[in-house]
């Protein structure tokens, strides 16, 4: 009962020493929004997360199939455990799930609410149920060049005070 208290707290104040101390190899500049206390599966040693990742909120990266247990009687010791790969410069939207044995290659995006359940490969945007090629990284740009505002250096009340001005336009 400690340890699990431990591991919460941990989890929502020191998420680095959390990750890594449940064996998760997480690279340089990497986040994960929200709660990290049940992102993973119990073999979260088998995940990996390149640099400079943000991770959404509620998002899960499952390492094993808990559909063999339908054969549980015929094959009483048998689990299908397999790891999860995240390249660098990563974003993986909200509540997205991500199948066991997927690799995601590096400069991709995952829309919300996605099932991965296949690899993706760099330089790409995948969303859906189950995840499916949306287009290139370099034509997502450069659709989105021209909704992007620079909010990043304000502080809280001036980003307010910005988006309100600036949406009050709409």
């Amino acid at each position: 009962m400690f340890r699990r208290a431990y591991l919460k707290i941990l989890s929502r104040f020191y998420p680095q020493i959390f990750l890594r101390k449940m064996g998760v190899n997480i690279g340089k500049g990497s986040r994960i929004m929200g709660s990290l206390y049940r992102m993973f599966s119990e073999e979260a040693y088998l995940i990996t997360i390149g640099q400079n990742c943000l991770i959404s909120s509620e998002v899960t990266l499952l390492t094993h199939d808990g559909s063999v247990d339908v054969f549980r009687r015929e094959f009483p010791k048998a689990d299908r455990i397999k790891p999860v790969v995240i390249g660098d410069n990563v974003f993986i939207g909200h509540r997205s799930i991500v199948m066991p044995g997927v690799t995601i290659g590096s400069n991709v995006v995952i829309g919300a609410g996605s099932v991965v359940n296949k690899d993706v490969p760099s330089n790409s945007v995948y969303a859906g149920v189950p995840a499916k090629f949306i287009k290139t990284i370099d034509d997502y740009k450069e659709k989105i060049l021209t909704e992007m505002i620079e909010t990043k250096h304000l502080n809280e009340q001036d980003k307010r005070e910005f988006l309100t001005k600036h949406y009050s336009r709409v």
